[in-house]
């Protein structure tokens, strides 16, 4: 029997994306590393080369026209998680993930706008002095879930 109080799932997406190779790379890394759905906020994903295992014919794939679009459609009580180089953000290696959450990333040269800013949950970074291809910052934010950490 499921427990609806433990019971975990995520999504993740992109706002915005800029290459449609990042949304390949990601979208193998979330299909891999078990993310429940996939999404794209403004551009839509083309089939990739890179996406190799066909993610989107694996797992369910959603489009939103812009952020209102994307925000009212937010599972309810999903938790917004947004990746982002920003002074408030928490570390990624102390950061708990929440049980059901949706990661919210960037395009690869404006990061997340502002008004997705003001409505993340949370925001979350980690060391880099620079920033990270979108789909490997995606890929570490997976990862990092995966690790047997506490949740929120």
């Amino acid at each position: 029997m499921n427990d609806n109080f433990t019971t975990e799932y995520f999504g993740i997406g992109i706002q915005n994306g800029k290459t449609p190779e990042n949304l390949g790379v990601l979208w193998r890394s979330a299909q891999n590393l078990g993310a429940s759905y996939i999404f794209t906020i403004g551009n839509r994903y083309a089939k990739q080369a890179c996406d190799t295992h066909n993610a989107v014919k694996s797992m369910p794939y959603f489009h939103y026209e812009n952020f209102e679009d994307f925000y009212k459609n937010l599972p309810k009580g999903a938790r917004l998680v947004g990746v982002e180089l920003d002074e408030n953000a928490e570390d990624l290696e102390t950061f708990e993930h929440p049980r059901r959450c949706v990661y919210l990333l960037g395009a690869e040269d404006n990061g997340l706008t502002k008004q997705a800013i003001e409505k993340c949950h949370f925001l979350v970074k980690f060391k880099s002095q620079k920033s990270l291809n979108v789909s490997v910052a995606g890929s570490i934010v997976l990862y990092d879930r995966g690790i047997n950490k506490p949740r929120s």
